[in-house]
């Protein structure tokens, strides 16, 4: 798998998310002000919508309430006896229209109005401007103004649609109707003006892309800034863990670099406080545990001489005990038991101070592991019996070998007799000794609290 792809996966994301403080700081702050611009946004389009709706609506009902007028006005100057009603009908509706093509409306006169004059001298049917579709106006309008006991002006919203021929699209707009009484034949038509609303959606579509275009400024403002500030904290955040980092593998002297005296640099100034306080607390311990090291080792050392001069007192009376009373024969036997105990525990500072030093070595041979089981429990006789308790093996007939330092291998299993003895609720400490081709393995198992 390629860096970029392994980069692109998810759960890179979902690692880089959980383990940057940075990125969550700036992409909630992104989410969080994308969703507030949006609302915003979202509120000032509604309200400019509506402001130019309503006043597009207001404009429209006051444009064709006063064209209304007028054409009324101009069919009551005309007598009947100067034009016939088709020759008044077709001067207004050229007028109208003449005056719409310059205002920007179309216009629509349809009629005479069922229940009015039969209107033959006009004839029945519907004037427009040209291409406007009569079906642009909706029948609940048109049902409203053609009513007998209308007056003034109906208004509706609606999609003006033209015809195919000229090329136009449909657009929202508005569309008023009135009633116009011909003198000429005495009947009643219907006037209606339809309103486009182009310069109204021109005017939305320049205010919804400004509101987008600053909208995405302001993020990538808010963002920049987000991300600047976000790193001034952050910066000295990751400086500390890099250099605690470098503490915790060994580098004391390590410590940040402070600048400026703002609450950031006071954590600075703790955090190296600190570190010089570990760093002496440390160099004292070590201090101490180089002086315990060398204790030990001087005295094991320094006691190695004396115990050998005592060890061949202890082999001269311990080989003529014979020759001596009971009592002290048995202080004989005692005192060589106790010379080999303290020679073991002399042997056990020896080997610490090794190994506090490094130089300790495994010093590897074939052993049977039931000979070293035999020789412990030997060992640890005197104090099972002092005990009242029983140490017992469990071995089989053939050698366990196994490559061990058997010097160490007992003194393991010496330890562990002993606790369990101490440690054993009255039963017997059970002592087992098992291998197989690949493995051998030697327990110690008791009953008792440990």
């Amino acid at each position: 798998m390629s860096v970029t792809a392994w980069r692109g996966s998810p759960q890179f994301v979902w690692t880089f998310w959980r383990r940057s403080i940075q990125a969550r700081v700036v992409i909630s702050t992104l989410l969080l002000s994308a969703v507030v611009a949006a609302v915003v946004g979202w509120v000032l389009l509604d309200q400019v919508s509506d402001g130019l709706v309503d006043g597009k609506t207001r404009s429209s009902v006051a444009e064709a309430t006063r064209g209304t007028v007028d054409a009324q006005r101009r069919l009551s100057g005309a007598s009947g006896t100067e034009f016939d009603a088709s020759a008044q009908l077709t001067q207004l509706v050229a007028s109208i229209v003449q005056r719409g093509q310059v205002q920007g409306y179309d216009v629509v006169l349809t009629g005479p109005v069922a229940g009015s004059s039969e209107g033959v001298a006009a004839g029945s049917g519907t004037r427009n401007s040209q291409g406007v579709r009569s079906d642009s106006i909706p029948q609940r309008l048109r049902g409203e103004v053609e009513a007998a006991v209308f007056t003034g002006v109906g208004w509706t919203y609606t999609e003006i649609r033209y015809d195919p021929s000229i090329g136009k699209p449909s657009v929202p707009g508005v569309v008023t109707g009135s009633q116009l009484l011909l003198p000429a034949d005495g009947g009643t038509y219907t006037l209606y003006y339809l309103f486009p609303m182009t310069e109204q959606e021109r005017t939305l579509s320049l205010v919804r892309r400004s509101l987008i275009t600053g909208g995405s400024l302001l993020l990538v403002l808010v963002g920049g800034l987000t991300w600047l500030v976000t790193r001034q904290v952050v910066t000295p955040v990751r400086l500390a863990r890099r250099v605690a980092e470098r503490l915790a593998s060994g580098r004391l002297e390590e410590r940040m670099h402070v600048r400026g005296e703002d609450d950031l640099a006071r954590l600075g100034m703790s955090f190296n406080q600190m570190a010089a306080s570990l760093q002496k607390q440390i160099r004292q311990l070590e201090e101490l545990s180089r002086v315990q090291r060398r204790f030990v080792s001087d005295v094991s050392h320094e006691l190695r001489t004396p115990l050998t001069t005592v060890r061949m007192a202890g082999d001269v009376l311990y080989d003529a005990r014979d020759r001596f009373d009971p009592a002290t024969s048995r202080s004989a036997e005692l005192l060589q038991k106790e010379l080999d105990r303290f020679e073991m525990l002399l042997t056990d500072l020896l080997e610490i101070s090794r190994f506090d030093a490094g130089a300790a070595v495994l010093e590897l041979e074939d052993v049977n592991l039931a000979d070293v089981a035999h020789r412990v429990v030997e060992a640890t006789r005197a104090l099972a019996e002092h005990k009242g308790i029983t140490v017992r093996i469990r071995a089989d007939a053939e050698p366990c070998i196994a490559e061990v330092d058997v010097r160490r291998v007992e003194r393991i299993v010496r330890n562990l007799v002993s606790n369990a003895i101490d440690y054993s609720d009255g039963s017997d400490v059970l002592v087992l000794v098992d291998s197989d081709e690949h493995a051998a393995a030697l327990a110690v198992r008791d009953h008792g609290i440990g």
